[in-house]
Parts: structure tokens; C-alpha cells; sequence
């Protein structure tokens, strides 16, 4: 995600109150357990906790495989890496992503060569649309890219369809979303590979990491070789040749050394895994934590709703709730007012994931805002608080008595 939020537990500037984060986590007693048997393992690289964090990882989100890395936006750079080496994809592709979401989303496209192409999103929850995706599309489109924002799943029934009568490819950017179903069906599980993120602040966080999910064992290997400085898939991992024997041995020990195509350093360690699996254990616990906080700040928002645009939950899909967005629909009020309130009473905020207008959007392609209306809106009236599990009911309340704090001084 953006920069590391506030720990619930530091003191807000100016006040003896606790700073409310956007994001919040504790290192319970079973990460700490989990740690401790990585260290006393002796084996940092990626091994045994690292296979049982993916394999419930995929587990939970009905794939076959998942690959752990080093953050969300490595694992949409080796989904579409990968991609383009399977199809063929030529420098200067095309993929579709939303006009609103976190910059990696559409610099992953860049890094790879190929060109980001904006859809304008939903007005009411943020993401790409499915009715403006036809227009968008070209003889160079390549795949489309759809985000699961904020904890909140697309509408992907309609994406896919157009997937699938165009002949594209999906990368789910679900670095936002984690277990949240659409119809169903988790996150994660629609597209050619659905890619997540534990960075802090998200549905579950080991400090730093990403994971990759997919059906397609090619895909798989490609992805792992490309995380792993373009090696051969033969040799990953330090134990790949363990119990190997005879002329299989000899085959890998040739092939352990060789470097087949350009990649990266994007491994994380068995630290982060163990956090990661420790978090797993109690996930459901910290959803309904967060459906919680949620709920409460719906309930003491709601009286603001001629002023305010609050969350509108997909009816047929669950909610993740990694934050809570808000839109100032009183245009008589400047947003900048309302966040600058909130700032000084200890209320960590942040702005709903503007792209469009990104310093280096508008010097790459200039001012793109009456192509793309609503986020065009979003960006200058829309902006989000936490509701994590770290928030308590008192955090919550004073979140809710500083938004009736400053709309009680305006008429």
C-alpha cells in the first residue's frame, strides 16, 4: 500500500490521545512462537513455513498453487512477466486497469514494457467499470487488470465475460482483498493469477510480502524463476535437490546455475512467512473485528449522509474492509478542510488512491481528468480512515464524534 501507516499506540501530535492509523497490527503470541521455530530452525530462506503459508493461501482462495515474494506489486510484475513470455506479448501491449488505484498497479504495466490503458471506475464503489471496458479496448489489449479495492471485490462476472469473448487475460490486483467472496467465489480465483499483498496496513500483514495464485503450473514456474533472478525453475528453493538421486540429481545439479531469462530479486524470508501463517490462524476473528468497527462507523456516520458518500457493499460479494472510504458530496465543503480536522485530532487519513493525476501520470500522459469523470471526482472529494483490528469501540466513536465535530460548526 502507500506509506506506513500509524500504530494505533502513537501518541497523535498535540495530544495525549493515541494516533488512529489507517492500518494496525500486533505481534501476537503465536507469531512470536512461529518466529522463534524459524530461528531455532536455522533456515531463513524460503522452506517448510513458507510452503504451509502458500498452500493455505491457496487453499483459502481455491487455487491450486500460490508463490510468496517480497511484496504485492512484485507479484503483479511476475504475473504479467509471465504472462507476457507465455502469449507473446510485444513491447507497447496493452492492458486495461481501473483510472483509480494504488500507482504499483498501473507502474508494474510500465516496468514490463508494456502500455497502461485507464477505465473509468463505479461511482458508487470505486472500481472499474464494467460498462466502459469495450471502449477501451484495442487490437493491442492484452489483459485486463481489475483491483478488489479496499476489501471490496469487483463486479467480475461481467469482466470475465468480456475476458472471455475477447480472448484476454486477468490479473486479479487483489493486494487490498483477501477471502472475500464475489458470488461465491474468493478473490483471486476468476483471473489467470490473482496477486495479494501482506504489506502492513492490508487484511493480513507480515511486514512485507505478496503472494501470486494460479491454476497454471507453467505460469507457476515462470513466476517462481522470475522472483528468483530468472533461474532455472529446476533449482528455487535450497532444498529443491534434496532426496533427489541418480541421474535426476545430476540434472538439477547442471541446471542449478543457470539463468534462462532476465528477473529479479523479489524473495521474502521464512520470518515473514511465519507472521504470515501465525495471521492466517485467526483471520476470521480479525474480519469480524473489522466488520465491527465498520458497522459502527456506518451507524455513526449515517446521519451525515446527505453530506457524505459512505461505503456501499457489493450486495452479491463479502467485504475484507481494509479501510473505510468516504466522498464528500457537500460541495460547498473542501475536502482539505474535513482531512485537515481529522489530522489534528489524532485521525491518521488518506486519499482514495488517486492515479490519473499522479505528478508522473500527468508528465507521461497528460491532464487525462475529462476522459475519466468519476475519478477525475474521487480525486479531488474522496478519501478513506481505518477500520482495522486494532481499532477499539472508543477509537471508533472519537472517529465519528470528530466528523459531527466538524459539520456542527458549518450550517
Amino acid at each position: 500500500m502507500d506509506a506506513m501507516p500509524a500504530m494505533p499506540h502513537e501518541p497523535a501530535v498535540g495530544s495525549s490521545r493515541a494516533r488512529i492509523g489507517v492500518g494496525g497490527f500486533r505481534l501476537d503470541a503465536r507469531a512470536r512462537q512461529l518466529v522463534q521455530e524459524v530461528l531455532e530452525s536455522n533456515r531463513l530462506t524460503a522452506g517448510p513455513m513458507m510452503a504451509r503459508f502458500e498452500r493455505e493461501i491457496a487453499r483459502l482462495h481455491q487455487r491450486r498453487y500460490a508463490l510468496m515474494c517480497n511484496s504485492g506489486t512484485s507479484a503483479l510484475h511476475i504475473a504479467l512477466a509471465a504472462l507476457r513470455e507465455v502469449d507473446g506479448w510485444e513491447d507497447g501491449d496493452e492492458v486495461l486497469v481501473p483510472a483509480v488505484t494504488f500507482v504499483a498497479t498501473a507502474n508494474v504495466v510500465l516496468h514490463n514494457g508494456l502500455r497502461p490503458v485507464f477505465v473509468d471506475v463505479e461511482r458508487d464503489r470505486f472500481m472499474l467499470d464494467p460498462e466502459r471496458l469495450e471502449e477501451r479496448i484495442t487490437d493491442r489489449t492484452r489483459a485486463i487488470m481489475p483491483v478488489h479495492l479496499g476489501g471490496c471485490p469487483c463486479d467480475m462476472d461481467p469482466i470475465v465475460e468480456c475476458a472471455r469473448r475477447r480472448g484476454l487475460r486477468i490479473v486479479e490486483d487483489s493486494a487490498e482483498t483477501m477471502f472475500a467472496r464475489y458470488r461465491g467465489r474468493p478473490v483471486g480465483s476468476f483471473g489467470d493469477v490473482g496477486c495479494f499483498s501482506t504489506y502492513a496496513a492490508h487484511v493480513i500483514t507480515t511486514g512485507v510480502g505478496g503472494l501470486c495464485a494460479t491454476d497454471d503450473a507453467r505460469l507457476l514456474a515462470i513466476m517462481q524463476s522470475l522472483m528468483n533472478h530468472g533461474r532455472d525453475s529446476a533449482y528455487v528453493r535450497i532444498d529443491d535437490d534434496e532426496e533427489v538421486e541418480g541421474e535426476d540429481l545430476f540434472d538439477i545439479v547442471d541446471r542449478r546455475f543457470a539463468f534462462v531469462r532476465l528477473g529479479h530479486s523479489f524473495r521474502c524470508t521464512e520470518l515473514e512467512a511465519a507472521i504470515g501463517v501465525a495471521q492466517l490462524e485467526r483471520w476470521e476473528a480479525d474480519w469480524e473485528r473489522r466488520r465491527v468497527n465498520a458497522g459502527r462507523l456506518g451507524a455513526g456516520l449515517a446521519p451525515l449522509g446527505d453530506r457524505l458518500q459512505l461505503p456501499n457493499p457489493r450486495p452479491e460479494a463479502e467485504h475484507a474492509w481494509m479501510f473505510y472510504p468516504i466522498v464528500v458530496t457537500d460541495t460547498s465543503i473542501d475536502r482539505a478542510d474535513l482531512v485537515h480536522h481529522l489530522e489534528a485530532r489524532g485521525i491518521e487519513t488518506r486519499y482514495l488512491l488517486p492515479l490519473i493525476n499522479q505528478p508522473v501520470y500527468r508528465a507521461l500522459y497528460g491532464d487525462l481528468d475529462a476522459q475519466y469523470p468519476v475519478a477525475a471526482m474521487l480525486n479531488e472529494r474522496a478519501f478513506y480512515v481505518g477500520c482495522h483490528v486494532e481499532m477499539t469501540d472508543a477509537d471508533a466513536d472519537h472517529v465519528i464524534e470528530s466528523f459531527h465535530e466538524f459539520f456542527d460548526r458549518r450550517p
